[in-house]
């Protein structure tokens, strides 16, 4: 389908326009049935952007719903960007900020970095082997050998895991050698 330039009379100021065959397309493929019926500069002050949306001069300054009404947690009078809804809270500048920080920061907070979760991790190793090691040292030398005789021929023939820990690695070499 072809489209070509079309003049059309705007409703509000009587002036003619140029209804462009790029527009043309574009109301075709947006499925729009109707021409437009202002133009571009009675459209923008329809819409209340003034000569600035058209091209020209200074804006208007664009109307924005303002209510006044109390916060619902510290009830200051307040005013809102919309018309509050009967039933849900509205809060001031102050106690919407104070609500959605915490979140944001208990968010974080939970997230623990891979470091940290290695670190636990080898902080827990670490306990577990000092704990270990005074079970072992308070106990007698026949109990530790009929500990270890009763260790499974897997275990102890299991290659040891090399560690890069250094409290590990100083823990046993200071051990007493069987």
């Amino acid at each position: 389908m072809q489209f070509v330039d079309r003049f059309l009379k705007c409703s509000d100021c009587g002036q003619e326009f140029v209804f462009t065959a790029g527009e043309q397309l574009f109301f075709h493929d947006k499925q729009f049935k109707n021409d437009p019926k202002r133009c571009k500069l009675c459209k923008a002050k329809r819409a209340g952007l003034g000569r600035a949306a058209a091209g020209g001069g200074t804006a208007l300054p664009l109307s924005r719903t303002e209510t006044r009404t109390q916060c619902s947690a510290c009830g200051v009078e307040t005013t809102v960007p919309f018309k509050p809804t009967q039933g849900r809270p509205v809060l001031c500048r102050s106690c919407f900020q104070m609500k959605r920080v915490p979140t944001a920061v208990a968010a974080v907070a939970a997230m623990d970095s891979p470091s940290q979760q290695v670190a636990a991790a080898e902080a827990a190793i670490d306990q577990a082997f000092a704990v270990a090691a005074a079970e072992a040292a308070q106990a007698s030398p026949a109990i530790t050998a009929e500990i270890i005789a009763e260790a499974p021929a897997a275990v102890t023939a299991a290659e040891p895991e090399v560690t890069t820990n250094p409290a590990l690695i100083a823990a046993a070499e200071n051990a007493p050698q069987a």
